[in-house]
């Protein structure tokens, strides 16, 4: 094998999570040449798929499921993946170099790479009502898909991204929506409040009841609907209720294996835990940012394909360190909204195009540096923004604002996705 791998054919590679980050850590594992067992551990019995059709596509009935998949069973079988599918991993035992599954079975590892993501966070008391959901399997979206037809009426906690993906393809297929959001602005602790006004309008002018300031104080199920309480004390009825308030770390294994955890799992520049031989990747991964001088956790699915395969290769001994602008997109409508690097809502915003059509690109400046980009359908912009980010520019307010100006002159390097 031309590698310099630390690991032989005959060892094995245990992959604990079926998503995004598992199938491609496992897929990359064999591109560069390792022979030995790979065996990916998932909690759903549905072999690995892409999540980010799950809100669009997916519930609007445009997709179905055996085409989400990321790559066709036959692959997994070409590549002498094994899968493990709706079996759980319920401990891990470092010093053992062992996992033990929910039926009792213990894998041995050489390696093992923790790709377990996130749960969603959940309302106190909503496991018990039946019109009460979150989205984040394949499951939830195809529960989801028979509560979104014509004339019915849906209420989402939460205008994030998830809830507003929702919510655009719920009034695609006829709903009546009802989006309440605790904060005053959506997206208000991760953006400018000039870009949550843009992001609010866009909802209102489609025909979403977006309700700001407004949280989630109950929610009581009643013949064949449900009855919200309000934080600001009104009452709001539907059909279903989606809670869409963010994702917590899915750390439980890490923790109980005394593994360092703090909002994630903390690896290194190379994905390294603090267990000999245990790797994390993907949404649960704490790492620190070269490029950012900082640590952050990204719960994308850019993040999760190009961090797994980067931890992949230090599992076989190649010392190629993790460093990537974040970047994420949503679609929403018919707009695809793109963020690049790491917004704030104090951050300086300079405006080119016009967000009154959504047509634009917000930058976003802190202390002069570029630190983020937002764009609205300007997709090369943003290729661009991720470009100069990376590089520490400091670039002119004018240029940046002025649409004729050619925003690559900024920088020469080039940027590879």
């Amino acid at each position: 094998m031309a590698l310099a791998a630390v690991l032989r054919d005959e060892q094995t590679c245990v992959i604990v999570g079926a998503g995004a980050a598992g199938a491609t850590a496992a897929l990359t594992l064999r591109s560069e040449g390792f022979e030995g067992r790979v065996v990916i551990v998932g909690d759903e019995e549905h072999p690995p798929y892409n999540r980010p059709p799950l809100s669009k596509a997916i519930v609007r009935g445009e997709l179905e499921p055996d085409r989400a998949r990321l790559r066709p069973a036959k692959v997994w079988e070409q590549k002498n993946v094994e899968m493990v599918l709706g079996r759980s991993v319920t401990e891990v035992a470092p010093e053992r170099h062992a996992v033990r599954l929910s039926d009792g079975e213990t894998l041995r590892y050489d390696k093992l790479l923790l790709a377990t993501g996130g749960r969603p966070r959940t309302l106190a008391d909503m496991s018990s009502l039946d019109r009460v959901h979150t989205l984040r399997t394949l499951d939830d979206a195809l529960k989801i898909r028979e509560l979104v037809c014509g004339g019915a009426s849906l209420a989402i906690a939460g205008a994030g991204f998830i809830g507003a993906e929702l919510a655009a393809s719920a009034v695609a297929r006829g709903c009546q929506v009802t989006v309440l959001e605790a904060a005053p602005l959506p997206l208000s602790r991760a953006l400018p409040a000039s870009l949550g006004e843009v992001y609010a309008r866009l909802h209102r002018d489609r025909g979403v009841d977006l309700r700001l300031g407004v949280g989630v104080a109950r929610i009581v199920e009643q013949a064949g609907s449900v009855r919200i309480l309000g934080t600001s004390g009104e009452t709001i009825r539907a059909d279903a209720v989606v809670v869409a308030i963010g994702l917590e770390p899915d750390v439980a294994l890490a923790g109980a294996a005394g593994l360092a955890i703090g909002d994630g799992v903390l690896v290194d520049e190379r994905c390294r835990t603090s267990a000999p031989d245990v790797y994390a990747a993907g949404d649960v991964a704490n790492h620190p940012s070269p490029l950012l001088g900082r640590r952050l956790r990204v719960e994308h699915w850019q993040n999760a394909q190009h961090q797994a395969a980067a931890a992949a290769r230090c599992m076989l001994g190649m010392d190629q360190p993790f460093a990537e602008i974040p970047w994420v997109w949503s679609d929403q409508y018919e707009f695809k909204l793109e963020i690049a690097g790491l917004a704030d809502p104090g951050d300086d915003v300079v405006m080119r195009g016009d967000p009154e059509s959504l047509d634009f690109t917000a930058f976003l400046l802190r202390e002069g540096v570029l630190a983020a980009a937002v764009g609205v359908n300007r997709a090369e912009d943003v290729r661009i923004a991720r470009r100069l980010i990376a590089n520490g520019v400091t670039p002119s307010r004018n240029a940046l604002g002025d649409p004729s100006f050619d925003l690559g002159e900024l920088g020469a390097t080039t940027l590879t996705y």
